[in-house]
């Protein structure tokens, strides 16, 4: 089931992403994050209006997925940047398949233009998935990270969406 996250999910969304920074290359990050920091990070995309989406099975949250600004300047306000995880015990089952047809249903309904992925370019299976979503390439930063005592190539792909009707600059 898919739903919104609340509260309660944190201590789950904790454990998965702490996974990804100890044990991947999906956050280049070394240092596990704090319940607390996870608690700010919740609201802030709450306040924000940023959607936090939770895969749940077998009564906990198998998966989790969000998106924010890509950029701080305004002229960015159409463009996102999102994330997918799930845990390490249920990949492979199409959760995060099923997270991202959910993230792109919400961003095509609030009107934005361009969804990028920022993915670590040796995560083939994370690429697959987003091109089937229909992501395209669209450049690497050689040497973005470093990380497991090595360099880290950081790939972006983004897939178009219909955009605003009437976008306007404010």
């Amino acid at each position: 089931m898919i739903r919104e996250a609340t509260e309660k999910d944190l201590m789950d969304i904790l454990e998965i992403y702490n996974d990804a920074i100890l044990n991947t290359t999906a956050v280049y990050a070394y240092k596990p994050q704090t319940l607390e920091s996870r608690q700010i990070w919740y609201e802030q995309k709450m306040s924000e209006g940023y959607p936090i989406v939770v895969f749940e099975q077998d009564n906990r949250v198998a998966g989790f997925a969000t998106f924010g600004p890509f950029r701080a300047w305004p002229a960015y306000k159409y463009s996102i940047e999102h994330s997918v995880y799930v845990d390490k015990e249920y990949r492979k089952k199409g959760i995060a398949t099923s997270l991202m047809k959910e993230l792109i249903a919400i961003a095509k309904e609030r009107e934005y233009m361009t969804l990028i992925a920022g993915i670590d370019a040796a995560n083939e299976k994370s690429i697959a998935m987003h091109k089937n979503f229909g992501f395209v390439h669209s450049g690497t930063i050689k040497k973005a990270g470093f990380k497991f005592n090595r360099w880290l190539d950081l790939a972006f792909y983004q897939k178009e969406l219909n955009g605003p009707k009437t976008p306007v600059e404010e």
